[in-house]
């Protein structure tokens, strides 16, 4: 543990455990009034003092002037390092007791940044978006009011990432284009920061309903005008590293250079990569049109665009509620799939998410036994295809965040698996499957990600012809949003003439 206090309250302590009095400590090369005043902390010991007062105290120089003996400080490196790499691992949990015990037990100012960086990535990893927000942002506004030493990119990104899962698309926006804009002044077109904040702004512009814009992201990540092998990703990083330097930011200079350093070895990380194209591939099955297409048809909402009609949906009469959204188009669905071969390394929750996006998009190219089959290995098709009665019983929200997000992914592979069914022409089947999604969706706690959920649920019963269904499914799309449908009034005025 580091020692307690500061240098004054270290140096008094060792004195009274080692019975000395403040004249025996300062000896004959010192006085004893300057060992009070080094005590009360009215004065700092040089280097020179702070090493004969240890030798007389029997500790080290570094113990007196930070705490932390050396075999300690070595020891929360390691630990530090094991935390990240239990964390790149997939053991958040690990990784938070490590970096838990490294800012308890460290008074260094550059391993306790590391680790409570480390710590709000598990926290995030961990389903605990809020706690993470509120770490990312102090680590924000630390990097802001000292630009010299550390870079301000890293948290805004993180931030517009937690930002856009617990649905503030607003702010995701905001941070996104603003981490954007840094690096488009850096001319860095490339690299990992570049990639991921482009990705989520592309999924939260798709979100906003702003394909438009979605498309225009999408196309500069897909097809950069500079390639991005490794050696330009490296001289990318390291011009913008010196634009910085020249700008005064030393923190954002040394992050680049620490990158361009990376670049060398490593190159783009696989994963970055691979979530670029699972979010292309989703925002394509979300009416995103084709990323190759370099000036797209006019757009649904459009000027000069016409909206797609089909006569398999009918009006809700809901106030709020927008015609439903299109699946994209089999272009689009072609696209993605190829998209998707490039996702084939994501791990957990992610990899989950390409089987749910390959199956939707399987569905819209007519590859309806593939798809389901697909769906199959992730869900158990006898239960989701039982009958009502049978069907699983709702249960209070389990509060364990990772098992609601296996209810979400679930719910939304049911969905998926009913669009096959309808494809088929087995609308009893589809039925059925919409059925068990609904009983399981009331299992989960409000917010923007059931909102999605029971939308879609909506459409769905809506191309089954089952309108009332479809009406409950709205409304409650609505409440899991925190709002509530306006009751109808009688006008009490001429309001043609308003």
């Amino acid at each position: 543990m580091p020692g307690p206090g500061n240098v004054g309250e270290r140096v008094r302590n060792l004195r009274l455990t080692r019975r000395l009095s403040q004249a025996q400590l300062a000896g004959h090369d010192l006085s004893d009034s300057y060992i009070s005043l080094i005590e009360s902390g009215k004065r700092t010991p040089t280097p020179t003092v702070l090493r004969m007062l240890a030798e007389r105290l029997g500790c080290t120089p570094e113990y007196l002037a930070e705490g932390v003996e050396p075999e300690q400080r070595a020891h929360l490196e390691v630990r530090e390092r094991h935390a990240h790499l239990a964390l790149l691992g997939g053991d958040p949990v690990t990784a938070e007791a490590g970096f838990d015990e490294v800012i308890a037990r460290s008074d260094d100012q550059e391993l306790t940044a590391r680790a409570r960086w480390g710590r709000a990535r598990a926290l995030e990893e961990l389903g605990r978006t809020d706690e993470a927000i509120a770490l990312f942002e102090e680590l924000r506004e630390q990097a802001e009011r000292d630009p010299g030493r550390a870079s301000w990119l890293p948290p805004v990104i993180a931030l517009a990432r937690c930002y856009h899962a617990v649905g503030d698309l607003g702010q995701a926006i905001a941070l996104g284009e603003r981490a954007m804009e840094r690096l488009r002044r850096l001319g860095l077109g490339v690299g990992q920061e570049h990639t991921e904040a482009g990705r989520i702004l592309l999924l939260a512009y798709v979100d906003r309903s702003d394909p438009r814009r979605a498309h225009e992201i999408g196309r500069r990540l897909l097809f950069p005008e500079v390639p991005g092998d490794v050696s330009s990703t490296s001289a990318s990083y390291q011009r913008a590293s010196l634009l910085a330097l020249d700008e005064g930011t030393i923190g954002d200079s040394l992050y680049f250079a620490d990158q361009a350093l990376a670049a060398r070895s490593d190159g783009l990380p696989v994963q970055t990569h691979a979530r670029l194209h699972l979010a292309a591939a989703k925002a394509l099955l979300r009416g995103v049109p084709p990323f190759s297409d370099a000036a797209p048809s006019p757009l649904p909402g459009d000027a000069g665009g016409v909206v797609p009609t089909s006569g398999e949906y009918s009006g809700t009469g809901l106030p709020g509620i927008e015609r439903p959204r299109a699946e994209g188009t089999r272009e689009s669905a072609q696209e993605a799939l190829g998209l998707l071969q490039g996702a084939a390394d994501l791990k957990g929750a992610e990899a989950t998410e390409s089987v749910i996006a390959k199956a939707r998009a399987l569905v819209l190219v007519g590859e309806l036994d593939q798809a389901i089959v697909l769906l199959e290995e992730f869900i158990d098709a006898g239960m989701a295809l039982a009958p009502p009665g049978n069907g699983p019983r709702p249960v209070p929200a389990p509060p364990d965040n990772e098992l609601v997000a296996r209810t979400q992914r679930t719910v939304l592979a049911r969905l998926v698996l009913a669009r096959a069914r309808v494809a088929q022409g087995d609308s009893g089947a589809a039925q059925a499957v919409l059925r068990a999604a609904s009983e399981q969706l009331t299992t989960l706690p409000a917010g923007r990600p059931a909102a999605h959920l029971y939308r879609e649920l909506g459409e769905m019963y809506e191309l089954v012809r089952s309108n009332d269904d479809a009406a409950a499914a709205y409304r409650r799309a609505l409440e899991a949003a925190g709002l509530h449908p306006a009751r109808a009034q009688e006008a009490t005025s001429d309001l043609g003439r308003v």
